[in-house]
């Protein structure tokens, strides 16, 4: 575990610590607030499993990682990532049901950060890539940028997010959903979401993440490093640190779970922004 806080640490600027870069609260954006519940239609997400199937790489590490150089050097598939973008924007995901909804907004953020990363690779961090040169010289990336539209409306990421999936869902499993192209963040899933494996894959991303030292760090028994998703959004996780202590018991396996129920040091917090390619 110290040799992975270790290699953190040796990415120097892509690694940004919790109090260095406040997140957007969650904050509805009521126009999304609908649904139609009579609507039994399925959303096809064939084309990002297709995608996810020839560019996700599973790592011994328990790492996921994307093969961005090798999508952009096959034009026929980057066109399909594109593609399947701009049929997710044809659609109205009001005229769905919320079951759908769910993971049509997972699914459209993840795809189009790959997208964002695509279109500006190479480069080390998604940090890196922004339309606005301040927001690149301060290191803020590209979730304000508008990438989309939907329904008439632009999109921002942060939108998806903060506006449209924290707020309408309040689920802190969100978290281990959306993907931030970033060796920090939770996995990228290896299957897309649908209605019917949504909850069973936002339960296997909440365990993967809270197992791995990414998400907690034991250095020793006094003190622990968790990822700075628990300080960035700590309010999707009960407001305090005991509350994020809880919630990771509850993913933790056996072994881990008792050493945290125990324990009663010190939490730092730590997130590696560089980009999670192979």
């Amino acid at each position: 575990m110290k040799t992975m806080r270790t290699a953190a640490v040796l990415v120097g600027a892509a690694l940004i610590s919790g109090g260095a870069n406040a997140q957007p609260k969650s904050k509805l954006l009521s126009a999304w607030n609908a649904s139609d519940e009579a609507n039994a239609a399925p959303i096809d997400h064939g084309a990002w499993q297709e995608i996810l199937n020839d560019y996700l790489r599973a790592d011994d590490s328990g790492v996921n990682r994307f093969d961005y150089a090798a999508l952009k050097a096959n034009a026929a598939d980057a066109a399909k990532l594109a593609a399947y973008l701009t049929d997710l924007q044809g659609l109205d995901p009001k005229k769905y049901s919320r079951a759908e909804q769910k993971p049509y907004w997972i699914n459209f953020y993840n795809a189009l950060t790959v997208k964002v990363v695509l279109d500006a690779y190479p480069v080390d961090s998604i940090r890196d890539i922004s339309e606005s040169w301040l927001n690149r010289r301060i290191l803020k990336g590209p979730w304000e940028d508008l990438h989309a539209e939907v329904a008439g409306q632009e999109l921002t990421l942060d939108n998806i997010e903060h506006g449209i999936l924290r707020p309408i869902w309040r689920d802190n499993r969100i978290h281990y959903a959306v993907n931030c192209a970033s060796y920090g963040c939770p996995n990228l899933s290896a299957t897309a979401f649908t209605a019917a494996n949504a909850e069973t894959l936002l339960d296997a991303g909440a365990r993967a993440y809270v197992n791995h030292p990414r998400g907690v760090d034991f250095v020793d028994d006094d003190f622990i490093v968790v990822s700075s998703i628990y300080d960035w959004f700590v309010e999707d996780f009960g407001g305090t640190e005991e509350g994020v202590l809880e919630h990771l018991v509850r993913y933790a396996e056996k072994a881990l779970a008792e050493r945290l129920k125990n324990f009663a040091g010190a939490v730092d917090y730590e997130y590696d922004w560089s980009l999670n390619r192979p």
